[in-house]
């Protein structure tokens, strides 16, 4: 007797998308894995090899067994270690019991809706935004409410527009500067303006730094948390090693904040995850011990790419790039060329075996994000394919 059984799918995954820029990218993989000559300014992650005092920590590691539990937070050698990192560079004092290590900073955000959000919560988040918000948002029953930017005006995060979306269930406030699609940043003024309404209004600001060290033309890097003590003990600073030293598959993340908040999200790692990986804990001491000539190097490489992909993308019809200020991204403006960011995607790769990531899953259809972190060689070739290609649609 045949029996027609479905599964019913819980209620909270009816409004979460899969991530567009996994998706993409996972083709594009394909397509080269077939032979095809792809090349893929969608990848969010540096294309350098992982530093080799980090990969030597990682062979020690194994060999003295250090391969079973650790304590869930994170092992004391790791947390203590971010709180240096957080004293160095920002002059923010934290405690080891302020600091949760998780799976990534994605994990460390995800964390953090859950602990926070109740059902109804507005969580505010200035577009175009990072994939993963909204949807984390969703998963934890919050509600995203969107605050529009400009291109014209940097991509900033205005305090008008931010009273503007104030409603009384506002109750957390996203910032990531350098920005992850635009490449834009909040500079101090805008900071601190917006950190008088969060203490105005009692809101919870989760400040997403994973990009801080790739800065351009001489901008330094300014966290919401350091103003003072009133924004400090309302604010989340969440980071990671992923993108400063080139571990994104290790997937080592880290918060810092209340202690309270931070212990119950203990507990939630207790029975999702436990620990993040031991040896990554201990890749990730290493790498934060690493001498800044490091990241600056890295970061020069960055911002040469940088000035070369703007320069080669303005060339091309119909795509008007607005320099980036910091992170590895270029955000341009199709709107000319008159195909939606998703449909001019794929034909891009499909035509000619270029992978770009639609500007519609970061909240803005009229705009595709470029990818610096690959070589020069491949910007060349690739932003040159784009070229001739919008030479012949556009005429």
């Amino acid at each position: 007797m045949k029996n027609n059984f479905n599964f019913k799918i819980a209620q909270r995954m009816a409004k979460v998308s899969p991530s567009a820029t996994l998706k993409l990218t996972s083709k594009a993989k394909e397509m080269k894995a077939k032979g095809l000559p792809v090349i893929s300014f969608g990848a969010g992650e540096p294309d350098f090899d992982t530093p080799g005092a980090v990969k030597d920590e990682a062979v020690r590691c194994l060999n003295a067994g250090f391969t079973k539990y650790t304590p869930t937070s994170g092992i004391p050698e790791l947390r203590s270690a971010v709180c240096e990192k957080f004293s160095e560079d920002q002059g923010l004092r934290y405690s080891p019991e302020n600091i949760v290590i998780s799976c990534g900073a994605k994990h460390s955000l995800y964390n953090l809706f859950q602990v926070l959000c109740e059902a109804g919560d507005e969580v505010l988040i200035p577009a175009p935004y990072w994939v993963s918000y909204p949807e984390m948002v969703y998963l934890a029953g919050g509600t995203p409410v969107f605050i529009p930017t400009l291109q014209s005006e940097g991509f900033r995060l205005t305090p008008e527009r931010l009273r503007q979306a104030l409603t009384p269930k506002s109750k957390i406030l996203i910032l990531n500067s350098p920005s992850n699609p635009t490449g834009g940043i909040m500079e101090e003024s805008d900071l601190r303006a917006i950190a008088e309404i969060v203490v105005e209004k009692n809101l919870i600001c989760i400040s997403d730094e994973i990009y801080e060290y790739y800065l351009y033309d001489n901008k330094k890097h300014v966290s919401i948390a350091s103003f003072n003590e009133e924004i400090k003990k309302r604010t989340f600073v969440v980071n990671g090693t992923s993108k400063s030293y080139s571990m994104t598959g290790l997937r080592i993340g880290y918060l810092a904040g209340d202690a309270e908040v931070v212990k119950k999200i203990g507990i939630l790692q207790d029975h999702s995850t436990s620990n993040p990986t031991s040896i990554s804990q201990k890749m990730a001491v290493a790498a934060l011990k690493l001498p800044k000539t490091y990241r600056e190097e890295v970061r020069q490489i960055f911002e040469k790419r940088s000035r070369l992909m703007v320069e080669l993308i303005s060339k091309a019809k119909g795509f008007k790039p607005f320099v980036p200020q910091g992170a590895f991204y270029v955000f341009c403006d199709i709107e000319s060329i008159g195909l939606g960011s998703e449909v001019l995607c794929d034909r891009l790769l499909e035509e000619i075996n270029v992978a770009v990531i639609p500007g519609k899953s970061f909240g803005s259809d009229k705009h595709v994000r470029f990818s610096f972190a690959s070589s020069e060689k491949d910007i060349l070739e690739g932003i040159g394919r784009i070229t001739d290609w919008t030479n012949k649609i556009i005429g």
